[in-house]
């Protein structure tokens, strides 16, 4: 075949609506895993719980880029095969259906009798009077007709094909606002304590995906301040402990020193600025303390925002650093929402998910240096241990509940545990893509409703002399798809009204004929 003549044979495979509908279900199925897995764009925090709790397994899904699925090589090719394989497919195809609605419809077969549909009556009429009068029927009707001789050829139902190609040309403008989304579009996550607040600019997330074209500077400029985050679960029956609301009330401005304005995020219900919206996938309990150095002075008095480690009843880990203090300290702890005994009543467990007896438990401590000060990057969840000791704790010291005080040895300070407080898990997102993906998505139902719905028919008349002098009139139907009554209707209009019954009517099974070709 040469190196062209295989080309060409690869493009006619990858462009053949077969591998389109594979390509179609191959796009479908890469899609799982990130139904089934945390994703990095949406929930940072649980793929860091995920990485704890199945931390060899985690490495592998991560290797296989099963938690950044959207934005994975694999999940990339696939895409664009397909948007090719559409373009080539369905581009041709809109041609043919511009060139097939300008031709005329085809010439009636030499037999109509071998046709799935068929029926024959005579008439008194001329020959030229039936085929006039069958003319003005099918055209009523809505058929496209065309006269030839004693004969009339007419065809109808190419809405049926173009719904079909509309279907595919949605599918293709559905993939281009993807496209646009990813090209244009940015995602930034943030964990946000009730009292905080942020600007819409790089510098507050947590994580920020820009697309590929996006300008930090184009950012929305608005602000929000989380005022209260209230979660509520279901405290009794066999749903107990599952959530029953999650209600952020924020205060915003779009722009800097713009008005003031109150919103309620929930679980659905985003906030919109300026075509960004704001959504809360998640939350988790931020709990306050206060630390005194050894000099006395207070080194740090604030939330610190802990990760759930488990999502039933949210027990959770965090980490509390005080570069402020003298010597500079750092604890790892554990937090119970409502602490409890377990069932073997050797360990401390939560029991329910809402703070009923909050209570959290120091696992170890550290003072020294936190080595924060060369400027290299920490993670707010993880402590840098190199320059640091270990601080000894008496067992009973380390569990702490709202009011309590630990007192380090040595006089190195006092660690108070003062309160919680909640935090959302916001994500900001901007898709100049989304609007277009819904519009191309009802188109794409319009067509395939289209497609289902008409069917292309064609209807041949022909009229003859009879042998009795009357005129034989044939009446022949073809329908793509399954048949229906469209072709009984007409031949009632056509044949006479003295009643008199066909001369033959031919209802066996359909015989398939050379002539006639789609």
């Amino acid at each position: 075949m040469g190196v062209m003549g295989w080309l060409r044979w690869g493009w006619r495979q990858l462009t053949s609506m077969r591998t389109a509908l594979v390509l179609l279900f191959l796009v479908a199925l890469a899609s799982v895993p990130g139904s089934i897995f945390p994703q990095r764009g949406m929930s940072p925090e649980k793929v860091n719980q995920y990485f704890t709790e199945h931390p060899d397994l985690a490495v592998w899904l991560d290797r296989l880029s099963l938690f950044d699925v959207f934005a994975a090589p694999w999940f990339a090719a696939v895409y664009l095969l397909l948007f090719t394989s559409l373009a080539g497919c369905v581009v041709p195809r809109t041609w043919q259906l511009f060139q097939h609605v300008r031709a005329r419809p085809p010439k009636a077969p030499k037999k109509l009798a071998r046709l799935p549909q068929h029926a024959e009556f005579t008439s008194d009429a001329s020959p030229e009077e039936a085929v006039e009068a069958a003319r003005e029927l099918l055209r009523r009707r809505r058929f496209r007709t065309e006269v030839d001789g004693l004969s009339v050829a007419s065809e109808k139902g190419y809405l049926g094909e173009a719904g079909n190609l509309l279907f595919h040309l949605s599918m293709l403008a559905l993939l281009l606002a993807v496209g646009l989304g990813a090209l244009f579009g940015y995602r930034g996550n943030l964990l946000l304590t009730e009292g905080k607040g942020f600007s819409n600019s790089v510098a507050f997330y947590d994580e920020y995906k820009p697309g590929h074209l996006v300008d930090p500077e184009d950012l929305a400029p608005f602000q929000l301040t989380m005022d209260d985050f209230e979660a509520s679960f279901i405290s009794s029956g066999a749903q107990t402990g599952q959530p029953s609301g999650f209600d952020a009330n924020v205060t915003y401005r779009e722009e800097v020193g713009g008005a003031e304005k109150t919103y309620n995020i929930r679980v659905n219900h985003p906030l919109e600025v300026d075509g960004t919206k704001v959504y809360l996938l998640g939350h988790g309990y931020a709990p306050t303390f206060k630390i005194t150095d050894s000099e006395g002075n207070v080194a740090f008095d604030d939330a610190v925002q802990f990760l759930p480690r488990e999502t039933g009843n949210l027990t959770s880990e965090g980490v509390v650093k005080t570069p402020d203090a003298k010597p500079q300290l750092a604890f790892q702890m554990m937090f119970w929402p409502t602490a409890g005994a377990s069932a073997d009543g050797t360990s401390i467990v939560s029991t329910f998910p809402g703070p009923l007896n909050p209570t959290v438990a120091i696992k170890a401590a550290f003072k020294g240096d936190l080595n924060m000060d060369g400027g290299a990057p920490q993670s707010v969840f993880e402590i840098d241990s190199s320059k640091l000791e270990m601080v000894k704790l008496d067992e009973d010291a380390k569990v702490l509940k709202i009011g309590d005080t630990l007192e380090l040895p040595d006089g190195a300070g006092t660690l108070e545990f003062t309160g919680v407080k909640e935090y959302g898990a916001i994500t900001v997102t901007y898709d100049p893509g989304r609007v277009p993906a819904l519009v191309a998505g009802a188109l794409a139902v319009l067509g395939l409703v289209g497609s289902f719905m008409i069917r292309r028919r064609r209807v041949w008349v022909r009229a003859s002399a009879g042998e009795d002098g009357r005129t034989l009139v044939e009446v022949g139907g073809l329908t793509l798809g399954a048949a229906t009554a469209e072709f009984d209707d007409i031949v009632r209009d056509l044949r006479p009204d003295d009643g008199e019954r066909d001369a033959r009517s031919d209802d066996s099974e359909p015989v398939a004929t050379g002539p006639i070709k789609e």
